[in-house]
Order: structure tokens, then sequence, then C-alpha cells
């Protein structure tokens, strides 16, 4: 294999690591978890309310610490080291809610909020490597390689946590509480591992702004500032961040959001991880499908298409009674997500100067995760005013539809 080859697989291969934790953790048992064991006793409208403000206080977190960080890791070219540092950091919070107690909720969150910073604040650096890893005609097909094995990779660790739930057992364990907890631990191990890959065959980007800093920290804050100027007037970029921000939050609201919506419609816990696990397998080939897809009708046509989808996943779940209409929205959903993700990604690294990747990830970066504040605070602030799930879940096609029109002034061509 060459090492251009090793370099683009290894680079892909972190997906594999960190989406494990997206469907064990974020998706899958966290959820559940918070709702019937740390917040044992609480109102279902309560629980939801105070799992959508630590995905917020996530959020806001990221959102001031991304620009900075991308900056930074550029002056002082970084990338990976930020990466390890920041990857690991999520690795050992999530094993570290092994030891919460049942009714904490407030440690249970405060160790979610930092194991999602460490996995969003590696992704910025790691979304920074994939213009190196890529020339700008593979942008699309590798960029959805890493969603399509993130996909496969989190799935294959998300099925074999199901059945150790479900059958204790079979495993030498004593419950499913304490299957639960060793699912965490498996997460924690399964990210640091396969990181190492990246590590070892990914390469720093030889580009730098001038100079490599004798302080990057310093040189790093000054440079957000002009950075954000820079992006001021970039019109192009600045309508597709925009766009980004109002897409992605829905989309990222789902992802967290969508076990503990079905939970307060009364649906059963396996009923949920199945469709979870479904979104994952159906989501391996339409990633990569989605990048081919992207090569040849354009970029933006490709994520409009998704969009559409995600609008109707919306309003259907607004309506939906029965298990089957579940599991028939994971497909939907796994058809679309990795795609969205993945071509939203390669376009926007089309956009912006390659030797300022991290900083201009910083912001993007920034901006996905300051929307997270507003989908998971919405959805849970309207679920308990109106005391409907339901109407909190509806609140959420305004941001697909609000994206969608902003994305139409983004010029594919223009970089």
């Amino acid at each position: 294999m060459s090492d251009q080859k090793k370099s683009v697989w290894s680079w892909a291969l972190y997906d594999w690591a960190n989406s494990a934790y997206v469907t064990v953790v974020m998706a899958g048992f966290f959820p559940v978890f918070f709702k019937q064991y740390w917040s044992a006793g609480a109102a279902v409208t309560a629980s939801t309310a105070q799992l959508g403000m630590a995905n917020a206080l996530s959020g806001l977190v990221m959102g001031v610490l991304a620009p900075v960080l991308g900056a930074i890791a550029d002056r002082g070219q970084a990338k990976k080291k930020f990466l390890v540092l920041f990857a690991y950091t999520g690795a050992v919070m999530t094993i570290g809610l092994v030891w919460v107690q049942q009714g904490n909720w407030q440690m249970a969150a405060i160790l979610y909020v930092l194991s999602v910073v460490g996995f969003s604040g590696a992704n910025i650096f790691y979304d920074a490597l994939l213009p190196g890893v890529a020339g700008k005609k593979r942008m699309d097909a590798v960029s959805a390689l890493g969603y399509a094995l993130g996909y496969l990779g989190g799935g294959l660790l998300f099925a074999f946590t199901i059945w150790l739930t479900l059958k204790p057992e079979l495993f030498g364990v004593a419950d499913q509480e304490s299957a639960v907890t060793i699912s965490f631990i498996l997460v924690g191990i399964w990210w640091a591992l396969f990181t190492i890959p990246l590590i070892l065959f990914v390469p720093e980007p030889a580009y730098a702004p001038d100079a490599k800093s004798r302080s990057p920290v310093r040189d790093g804050l000054r440079q957000i500032y002009s950075t954000f100027r820079e992006i001021r007037t970039m019109k192009n970029i600045f309508l597709f961040l925009l766009a980004y921000w109002f897409y992605m939050d829905g989309i990222d609201t789902i992802i967290r959001m969508a076990v503990d919506y079905g939970l307060s419609l009364g649906f059963v816990f396996t009923d949920l991880l199945l469709a979870l696990l479904i979104t994952q397998f159906v989501g391996f080939p339409s990633a990569l499908v989605y990048g081919k897809l992207g090569e040849q009708i354009g970029t933006r046509r490709a994520i409009y298409g998704g969009l559409g989808v995600y609008l109707v996943v919306v309003l259907w779940a607004i309506m939906m009674k029965h298990k089957a209409e579940f599991y028939a929205l994971a497909v939907l959903i796994g058809l679309v997500q990795g795609g969205v993700q993945a071509l939203s990604r390669s376009l926007y690294a089309r956009l912006i100067p390659q030797e300022k990747a991290g900083e201009f990830f910083g912001f993007y970066n920034m901006l996905g995760k300051f929307a997270v504040i507003i989908g998971p605070a919405l959805l849970g602030l309207v679920g308990r005013l109106t005391n409907s799930p339901r109407m909190g879940i509806a609140a959420i096609a305004i941001l697909f539809i609000a994206g969608g029109i902003i994305l139409f002034f983004v010029k594919e061509e223009t970089g």
C-alpha cells in the first residue's frame, strides 16, 4: 500500500474510532441511562430538559473554544497533538461514567459534557487534516469514506453492546445496568485504540501561514479576529457557514435526542436501540454512495436531497404512533445522515484557504456546536411548556428550512 493510501485509510479509521462514542454513548445508552438511572424518579419532561441542557452546555463550551483551538493548531503546526489530547480526554471521561451512582444526574451530566468536548474538540483537528490527506478532486470520496467507516465501526460495537445488554448472562455479567457500564468502558478503549493509525501514518500538514510560531497560543488568539474579519468579506464562505449552522443544528438534535424522544412517547428501550442499529448499517453503504452522488450531480444538490429527507422525518415523527414507524424513520435517516455530513465537510474544505484549514475548520465546528445549543434546548423547552414532546420535535423543522434557504445562495464552484 502506498503512503498516500495508508494515510487516507488511517485518517478515515479515526471515524471508525470515535463513531462508537456517537452510537453507543451519545445516541444510544447515555440518554436511556440518564433518564431511567441517573434521573430516577424525575418527570419525563424534566429529565428531557436536563439532557437537553447538558447537550446545550457542551455545545456552548465548544462554540467558544473551537475557533481558538483551530487558530492555535495552525500557528503551532500541532493538529495531531491537539487531536490526540482531546480524543483521549473524551475516552477517559466516557470510562469515568462507570463510577457515577444512581440518582446523581449532575455528575453524569458533567462527565458527559467533558466527553462531548473531547469528541468535538478532536473533530476540529480531524477535519482540518482532510485537505492534506485528499486532493481537491477526491475530497468528497475521502470524506465519505470516513463517515462510511464510522457507520460500520460504530455499528459493529453498538451491535455487540446491545447483545451484551440484552443477554448479560452469556458474558458472565450480573445485570443490564452492569452491562451498560461495561459498554462505556469498551467505547473508551475502542476510541483510544483505533486512534493509533492516525497518529502513526497521517502526516502533519507541511504548509503553515508563516514560520512555526514560538508562541502559538498568543499568535493564535490574535489570528482569530483577523480570520473572523476575513470570513465576513468572503460572502460564499459566510453564507455556507450560516446555512450549516441551521441545518446541522437539526441533524445533531435528532442524533442526540431521538432515543429520549422515543422513550417519552412510551416506546420500549430495545426497540429504540434496534432502530439506531438499523441507521448505522444503512448508513455505511449510503455514505459511500452519497460521496459519488456529490461528484455526479454537485455537492450542494446532494445536500439538498438529504435536507428534504430530514424534513420528512421530522414531520412524520410528530404523528408517529407505532414502533414500525420508528424503524422506517431510522432507515430514512441512515440513507442521508452520513452523506449530508460528509459532503458538507468536503464542500467547506473546497471553499477555504488550505493553509488556514485548522483555523477555518475551527469556525466551522464552532457554528456546528453553537447550533447544538439551540436545538436540544428548544426541543426540551417547547416540550416542557406544552407538556408534549411532539411539539418539541416539531420546532426542529424550522432549522432545516432556514438552512436550505440560505444554502441556495452558496456558489459551489467558488473557492
